[in-house]
């Protein structure tokens, strides 16, 4: 009998030890920001554990202490499987996207989650189907919070002020803004705005207030100047690789697609507005000099800036879309989202 058992329970173990696993996939995640930006902390970490537990752990993520890439590098690194999973601006790389530029006009808002939802809303019903994003799966598309001017010498309160300054962007429309108003765009990522403060290379930035704080610029600005609606925006999209994400079941792809979209965008928006809040505060406590842009210098702005959103709409003509129409509704969109429709 005691044979038996053991027989019995030797058997028992080898079943074990040959059923099939429960299938796990792991994707690499990487970020170019610091640790502590909303991008990593807040948005991307809370993301993956929300798709972790949506499939009950069969996607895992790991997130890579370092980039692998430089940021204009991040989307062909997803695209190629270098990492799994990232964020770029579509300004980064210059000529490469042309659709997204629409939300990157100036006055569209004062909330990133009003415009990142109505963006995403317009992304899905126009601008999806061209596929500027071929090669990866688009997890979301969004805005950071309305971009501002600040200066590290003297105060901007009239297009004068602007004249040859030199303006560290993100590249994309903010770059034509910045010579259509007479300054001098250094078109780098965010992650190298200290040292080109730091060493004179900028006399200013444009930038949401969250990023002054986030990228540690504070002691180095004297003044700032708001402009009502923001004076541009930056479009970004969060995206994983395409095979990767196709080699899911079913089920978990499901899991994904229920995680991104509008859920995303809303989330990445709140996120930065709450840091853009914070970001107010410090940059107030620390005794920058803000102001509030003048009727008149907001009205030379927008006489100087109207045209190149105009010259988009021709641009994208060839696309079979109409520019002006399709501003139009996002405009009313964006309305939409912050009536809480």
């Amino acid at each position: 009998m005691k044979l038996i058992h053991i027989a019995a329970a030797s058997l028992f173990a080898g079943m074990l030890m040959s059923a099939p696993a429960r299938a796990q996939t792991t994707f690499n995640a990487s970020s170019w920001v610091p640790p502590g930006h909303l991008l990593s902390a807040n948005v991307m970490v809370p993301w993956m554990h929300e798709v972790e537990k949506a499939t009950e752990g069969r996607v895992k993520f790991n997130m890579l202490p370092k980039a692998p890439v430089g940021p204009p590098q991040t989307f062909d690194a997803v695209k190629d499987g270098i990492v799994d999973l990232s964020f770029t601006v579509h300004g980064y790389t210059p000529g490469r996207f042309t659709l997204t530029k629409m939300t990157e006009f100036g006055f569209l808002g004062d909330s990133a989650a009003t415009i990142s939802v109505a963006y995403q809303r317009m992304f899905e019903r126009h601008l999806a189907k061209l596929n500027e994003h071929k090669g990866v799966k688009v997890i979301g598309v969004f805005s950071h919070g309305p971009g501002q001017i600040y200066s590290a010498k003297g105060p901007v309160v009239k297009l004068a002020d602007l004249n040859q300054m030199k303006v560290r962007v993100g590249g994309g429309v903010v770059n034509d803004y910045t010579k259509a108003l007479g300054a001098n765009p250094l078109l780098k990522p965010s992650s190298e705005s200290f040292q080109m403060l730091q060493s004179g290379v900028a006399d200013g930035i444009f930038f949401p207030s969250e990023s002054i704080e986030a990228f540690k610029l504070i002691s180095l600005l004297r003044h700032g100047t708001e402009i009502p609606g923001g004076l541009y925006n930056t479009s970004f999209v969060m995206m994983m690789n395409e095979a990767k994400f196709k080699s899911l079941s079913a089920a978990d792809q499901a899991a994904i697609d229920k995680l991104s979209g509008e859920h995303f965008a809303r989330m990445v928006g709140k996120a930065w507005d709450v840091a853009d809040a914070a970001g107010n505060d410090a940059i107030n406590k620390a005794g920058v000099k803000m102001q509030h842009a003048s009727a008149s210098f907001v009205a030379d702005i927008k006489s100087k800036v109207d045209p190149i959103e105009h010259a988009w709409y021709a641009e994208i003509k060839g696309k079979g879309l109409d520019g002006a129409a399709l501003m139009k509704e996002f405009r009313a969109e964006i309305k939409n989202v912050a009536a809480g429709k």
